[in-house]
């Protein structure tokens, strides 16, 4: 059901296209970027402004989703290096703001709300003269029944947005001639960021030490690596199983690292898909990760329970068994390397991106942010090389065990 006014989003389309290419001869050539000191979010008991100065004008556009409600702004495209999303918010009407790419092309401010506030009013307005543009938003409280039935995903022919997949798509046959084909999935990505220390951000983390562990891997020869995202780029987690598939993938393998807020932990933890955690951390930290496309502004309404049906599927076939072995051949590449592992390192939880029912499918850990000597394990290139050759001896030691599991099962 589309409930944002097509007519309004192919107006502002048109307008702050046309009023940034007729400012001063100002095209898109350059990222508009926003002017924190001129910029902030407020309200009153009953409406929430947010108001935004850019550099320039830029196509946009706004829509509410719940559960829970937020309104979601995006634009093609803001540049928001250096801007805290947190530190625009003046109002107890919002709880939270998060601002990031999304995907390319495209930038995303997510307001997480306090109440069910809908759209009453949007405008942006260009000065002719420089180009700036000043973007007003206005949210009125509403009752539940009116978010609901005025919240959701717009289908605005204009966007075009990438098709996301949906994680069911033909899988090519495998030539057994063929080098084996790895998918790295760095974990997290644009508008969210993952776990962070300070400074430090798993998803720029986890994207480095991909490109550095796909070097390895090619480098050890009879493979083929792809990542599924290989910038600062938002990838939704049905997005990332349907690369592996539509590539052909013989192995997935996500990578991620943790932070705890209270309690301590270190060491790499090696995750299989399971419908029961294996333990209480397992499955806050598999909820945490599920919450990516939520956390991002994803309309997730009327998704069916993935993992449950995919769980059955697994049941009626080998996929399993041999993601089972995978894992515990990553463990003990990792201990022959002498690398940290978690005392715990074999775990299983319900993790969407491991849903996949044919491709051997891994989640690893690589440590904890918030421990110190993780954190200096992860910015150490050496370390981090290290870890890639275990992981890719991990992985050949695997590729003979399976081997042989399959001549088994043959006879």
């Amino acid at each position: 059901m589309i409930r944002v006014c097509l007519t309004f989003l192919a107006a502002v389309w048109l307008a702050t296209g046309a009023a940034a290419q007729g400012a001063g001869g100002q095209g898109f050539g350059g990222l508009a970027r926003l002017d924190t000191d001129e910029s902030g979010i407020t309200g009153t008991r009953n409406n929430v402004r947010i108001n935004l100065a850019l550099s320039q004008g830029v196509p946009y556009r706004v829509f509410t989703l719940e559960d829970p409600a937020r309104v979601v702004l995006d634009f093609r495209e803001v540049n928001w290096t250096d801007v805290i999303g947190d530190a625009l918010n003046e109002t107890d009407n919002v709880t939270d703001v998060r601002v990031g790419g999304f995907r390319p092309g495209w930038s995303r401010m997510v307001v997480d709300l306090a109440g069910p506030f809908a759209l009453q009013n949007a405008d942006m307005r260009v000065d002719e003269a420089t180009g700036a543009a000043a973007l007003r938003v206005v949210l009125k409280r509403v009752s539940d029944a009116e978010f609901s039935a005025r919240s959701g995903l717009p289908a605005a022919p204009s966007w075009d947005v990438i098709p996301e997949g949906d994680g069911t798509v033909s899988r090519p046959a495998r030539d057994p001639d063929a080098p084996l084909l790895i998918v790295l999935d760095p974990g997290h990505g644009g508008i969210d960021p993952g776990a962070e220390s300070g400074a430090v951000v798993e998803k720029d983390l986890m994207l480095s030490f991909a490109r550095q562990l796909k070097e390895v891997l090619v480098r050890g020869g009879g493979v083929e690596v792809m990542l599924t995202r290989d910038d600062d780029s938002f990838v939704s987690l049905e997005r990332r199983v349907a690369i592996a598939h539509q590539a052909g993938a013989d192995v997935f393998l996500s990578l991620h690292t943790d932070s705890l807020g209270e309690g301590s932990a270190r060491g790499a933890t090696v995750y299989v898909l399971s419908a029961d955690a294996s333990d209480a951390a397992s499955a806050a930290l598999a909820e945490r990760h599920n919450r990516a496309d939520l956390l991002a502004g994803l309309d997730l309404t009327g998704t069916d329970d993935i993992v449950a049906d995919i769980l059955m599927d697994l049941a009626r076939m080998e996929t399993q068994p041999r993601a089972d072995l995978l894992a515990r051949a990553l463990v003990l590449g990792i201990r022959e390397m002498d690398l940290p592992l978690n005392k715990r390192p074999l775990r299983s939880a319900s993790f969407s991106v491991l849903k996949s029912p044919d491709i051997p499918s891994i989640l690893l850990e690589l440590g904890f942010i918030s421990d110190g000597r993780d954190l200096d394990n992860l910015a150490d290139p050496e370390w981090r090389n290290r870890m890639a050759i275990a992981i890719s001896d991990g992985i050949k030691a695997w590729l003979i065990a399976d081997a042989a599991a399959a001549e088994l099962v043959r006879q």
